[in-house]
């Protein structure tokens, strides 16, 4: 069961795939995958996007935590100016953690940019792909596209598609008819006429021995008939008698 269960799951996968085959256009698969390669495309730039707008912000943020510095090392040494050494001293240490911060921050820019850099020729290169693609594709189309055209004029010219064939099968189918027609009258003619047949359209009960009969009556007939309109002629017309090798002219 299990062997006859395979079978007939890869003869359904060897339909499926000739019924796709014959139903898929190459010029709409290169399309499509064009599309596919251009979201893609797409997407990439969005990365781009996204990861140079962090690293901007980013250096936003090293610029304000500087200005912080800045002023947090005025603030210092303005306490230590009057004498507050206690506020000199938590002056000090905001700054030392906002360099803290900074440098960390910086780290984060450097990595943003090297991540950004990579994108970007990520981004060239693929662009790169994508227009090769787009130019291979275009000339596959044309070609496919132009062998279609040829095929469909060779089919009609050679009678082999299935328009031209149909109507190639008609014709064929007439003439063979039409051979057989033929045939068949040609054989009823020799067979009447050997006698094995009866014309149809002859009285009931007429044979051979009649049909002799009556053809030896209308040849006498028409012997009679000529007699008859000979001897009707007037006498004038009548051609003059031969005269024998005997025979002398009488004198008036």
């Amino acid at each position: 069961m299990s062997s006859i269960t395979h079978r007939i799951a890869a003869l359904f996968r060897i339909k499926a795939n000739k019924a796709l085959d014959k139903a898929e256009d190459p010029r709409e698969v290169l399309d499509y995958s064009y599309e596919q390669q251009l979201q893609m495309l797409q997407r990439v730039r969005r990365g781009v996007a996204d990861v140079a707008t962090s690293r901007k912000r980013v250096e936003l943020q090293v610029t304000q935590l500087q200005q912080s510095t800045g002023k947090l090392q005025g603030q210092t040494e303005q306490a230590l100016a009057v004498g507050r050494e206690d506020l000199a001293r938590e002056a000090l240490t905001r700054r030392t953690a906002v360099a803290s911060q900074i440098s960390d921050m910086q780290t984060q820019q450097a990595s943003l940019k090297d991540q950004e850099e990579k994108l970007t020729l990520a981004a060239q290169r693929l662009q790169a792909k994508v227009d090769a693609f787009r130019t291979r594709k275009e000339t596959i189309k044309a070609t496919y596209t132009a062998a279609e055209a040829q095929t469909r004029i060779t089919e009609a010219v050679t009678g082999i598609g299935e328009e031209m064939g149909d109507v190639g099968l008609a014709m064929q189918r007439a003439q063979d008819k039409t051979e057989q027609m033929q045939a068949r009258a040609g054989a009823l003619d020799e067979l009447i006429a050997s006698g094995a047949l009866e014309d149809a359209t002859l009285p009931a009960g007429r044979d051979d021995i009649q049909a002799e009969l009556e053809a030896v009556t209308a040849g006498q007939d028409v012997e009679a008939e000529l007699a008859r309109m000979k001897a009707q002629l007037p006498a004038a017309s009548a051609p003059p008698a031969v005269e024998g090798p005997g025979q002398k002219k009488e004198s008036s």
